[in-house]
């Protein structure tokens, strides 16, 4: 390899941000980090307790000091630290419902402190999409809403409260996920606003997050004709340097969406989406599901140095990437020294998380026969829709077990399309009875078993864990998140039984 190619080599490791398999730095990312990568994400695979964290990311840290550690942490169905157990905090459509930008940023900071220190030193979160279609399939309770004003504003805290604690925030999915039935993990969306009206509601909490001084931005993987008529947003000039450089004024680090993603890769190949997303402004690609080997880094590290050996991207492109990615970097350290860290998480749960999820909760009676609370050992069905595959497939959720803790004696049964019957709530034998959906409005399937239900158990309660767009029973109990926190808090009204410790 020529002195020439050796540094364009250097500089496309540099822009790559691979994750990669096992609770322990393979001997892979060790060397490569020994040879300029600049950044590494982390999932829920490499995740088993904070000392494990604590004690991987220091090994990172020991073949490069100044590595930046990447987690996509939502702190609400989108959780990696806490996916063995659900997140101890709300999400976003709770604090949106809330509607405390105090303590959208007191639930930021409190996160930051943990990922902090954890290791962790960027956070793709937070999520500030306007979810104005309530058929979104991907974005959801992930958002703080449907009203433009409102995500910006929690936007805002979110930056503010994760950054004071030295961890970096991470604004996506640009330009705006929200108006879409398309999850880009599987097609690209297609969004149809015309100019004013994305200036007025996707971009708005973007234009906040920028003022707010957000480190990184990440991009959607969706087709914008008002913008570029063309290409996906990841892959476009007019979308990440002309409106996000240039009118927004953003002068942080682009990172793309998993470029493996079926929205880009699907129509563009790994390495052309690659090449495409840094010639078109993107300074740090996230390589993450299940390309996690070192075979594809070197793979899309070469594709890269090809491109611009062939003139497809241009090498001061590449080098301005790099350059910001070394930026971010620098911000990452210093941060972390001026400390101090937070205090290693104790595996208890957020207080503050927990505080947030209690005030998110909205009971809506509309007669009937149900009451509040139970009183006595209940039998719980709790309806499971389709795997989104943004939420972990292995993280729990569910009311059916806080409420057992609460109320000893509580059964459950969770049914899915394919096997729910006739009566769904025929094993409560006289029990009181709960109904648990996650976006009942989306799911016809789900509609008619809980109508059912319903019909032969007139006092049973609706408990919503998604999107509470469609009410229905006498007492409907929705906690604009299916975490581990919602989950607890919608128990704790239930059986009237408030938890003061070790939840």
């Amino acid at each position: 390899m020529s002195a020439s190619n050796g540094n364009l080599a250097a500089l496309a490791t540099a822009v790559l941000q691979p994750g990669f398999v096992g609770t322990v730095p393979p001997d892979w990312v060790r060397r490569w980090l020994g040879d300029g990568l600049g950044s590494v994400v982390l999932f829920s695979r490499n995740v088993v307790d904070p000392e494990q964290v604590s004690a991987l990311t220091a090994a990172l840290r020991a073949e490069r000091p100044d590595v930046i550690v990447a987690i996509d942490e939502e702190a609400g169905d989108v959780t990696r630290i806490e996916s063995v157990r659900g997140s101890s905090r709300p999400g976003n459509l709770a604090l949106g419902i809330v509607d405390d930008p105090a303590l959208t940023e007191e639930v930021a900071r409190d996160l930051g402190a943990e990922l902090a220190a954890a290791g962790v030193t960027l956070n793709y979160a937070p999520d500030a999409d306007v979810n104005s279609n309530p058929d979104n399939p991907v974005i959801g309770v992930r958002s703080f809403g449907a009203d433009a004003a409102l995500v910006a504003r929690h936007t805002t805290a979110w930056v503010r409260g994760l950054q004071s604690s030295g961890v970096a925030a991470c604004a996506k999915h640009f330009p705006g996920h929200g108006d879409t039935h398309v999850d880009s993990h599987h097609d690209l969306p297609r969004i149809t606003a015309d100019r004013a009206r994305l200036d007025a509601v996707e971009l708005a909490p973007f234009r906040a997050a920028v003022a707010a001084g957000v480190q990184a931005v990440m991009t959607g993987h969706l087709l914008v004709p008002a913008l570029d008529p063309h290409l996906p947003a990841t892959l476009s000039s007019r979308i990440l340097g002309g409106l996000l450089r240039e009118e927004l004024g953003f002068s942080g680090v682009v990172v793309t969406d998993g470029i493996e993603m079926q929205a880009v890769a699907g129509r563009y190949g790994l390495s052309g989406a690659v090449v495409r997303a840094l010639a078109a402004g993107a300074d740090a690609i996230c390589v993450g599901g299940e390309h996690a080997d070192e075979q594809t880094v070197r793979h899309l590290r070469d594709a890269i140095v090809a491109a611009v050996v062939a003139g497809d991207l241009p090498e001061e492109r590449l080098a301005e990437a790099a350059k910001r990615v070394g930026q971010l970097a620098a911000w990452t350290v210093a941060a972390r020294a001026a400390g101090p860290l937070g205090d290693p998480a104790d595996g208890t749960g957020s207080t503050v998380g927990l505080h947030a999820a209690r005030r998110a909760v909205r009971i809506t009676r509309t007669g009937g026969e149900a009451a509040l609370p139970l009183g006595r050992a209940a039998h719980v069905v709790e309806f499971a829709p389709p795997h989104n595959i943004a939420i972990g497939a292995d993280t729990p959720w569910g009311v059916a077990a806080p409420l057992a803790e609460l109320l000893p004696g509580t059964t459950v049964a969770r049914y899915t399309e394919a096997a729910t019957p006739a009566d769904p709530g025929a094993d409560a034998a006289g029990r009181p009875l709960v109904l648990v959906v996650r976006d009942l409005h989306r799911h016809t399937w789900m509609r008619a078993a809980v109508d059912r239900a319903l019909t032969a158990h007139p006092d049973a309660v609706v408990v919503e864990l998604g999107v509470p767009a469609l009410v229905t029973g006498p007492v409907h109990i929705a906690t604009h998140g299916a975490t581990r926190a919602a989950g607890r808090a919608a128990a704790e009204v239930l059986s009237g039984v408030t938890v003061t410790s070790g939840w």
